[in-house]
């Protein structure tokens, strides 16, 4: 029997770089992961998802303003055990070739990477071991995306169910969350046109290298103000879904 994988070594990479032009409002003067929920950054409560697994160790690729992510990061210290490399990967480069950059900085053989603007209930440890017994390069987290208006169910002309934001029954997205073996790195240059979804997972997926971990609970990204806004009467009500940390 083979040793069993202390996967909570494995590093986390947390893509921070983009402008987040839909926030512009925000973003104006700060990078879209640090857009507060709850009066913290939603970079903040990815990263506290990712310790209540035990992932500690983050690598987050800066952009657009990253100092104000090193600024925040270089004086907060009420998480001690947490690692934090914020790494400097361009203004304008594309995702692939953010991740190509860090790649003197990604210690573990296998590494979590997400976005840094989606939140979640995905359980990292099931994730983990569907990665890991599936042996392949890759494996993206699956999500039913919520809509993005309200629903109606009619039955003739009157209104049967009414949802404010119902999740699609049909069809899957990529929610990020992934997992990967570091031959990824091998998929990518660090141009700054190096990109990842449109390139290196595409390539994957001819390969039969990319699986699909299917999560049909909570997710949610932050694309516009309604999201913000979403995300923080979730958190104001008290119980919001992605956080799984005592308070």
């Amino acid at each position: 029997m083979s040793p069993k994988r202390d996967t909570e070594k494995d590093d986390v990479v947390i893509l921070c770089g983009g402008m987040g032009t839909r926030l512009r409002e925000e973003t104006e003067t700060k990078p879209k992961p640090m857009v507060e929920i709850g009066g913290k950054p939603i970079l903040w409560h990815i990263m506290k998802y990712y310790a209540a697994y035990g992932f500690t160790r983050f690598i987050l690729a800066l952009g657009y303003k990253g100092a104000y992510i090193k600024d925040y990061f270089r004086d907060y210290n009420n998480e001690k055990q947490w690692e934090i490399a914020c790494v400097d990967t361009g203004q304008k480069t594309l995702k692939g070739g953010r991740i190509k950059r860090l790649e003197p900085h990604i210690k573990s053989k296998n590494f979590h990477l997400t976005y840094g603007d989606g939140l979640g209930r995905v359980d990292l440890k099931r994730l983990a071991n569907f990665h890991f017994s599936r042996k392949k390069i890759g494996t993206v987290t699956a999500v039913r995306p919520p809509s993005r208006f309200g629903e109606l169910l009619l039955k003739g002309n009157y209104v049967k169910e009414f949802e404010e934001k119902p999740q699609l029954t049909r069809g899957y997205i990529n929610g990020g969350f992934f997992i990967f073996n570091k031959k990824l790195l091998e998929y990518l240059t660090p141009d700054e046109n190096c990109d990842l979804e449109f390139g290196a997972l595409q390539k994957l997926a001819s390969e039969g290298q990319l699986t699909a971990y299917k999560h049909d609970g909570y997710w949610q990204c932050m694309d516009t103000a309604r999201d913000m806004n979403y995300l923080n009467e979730l958190w104001e009500n008290g119980d919001p879904p992605w956080r799984i940390w005592n308070k």
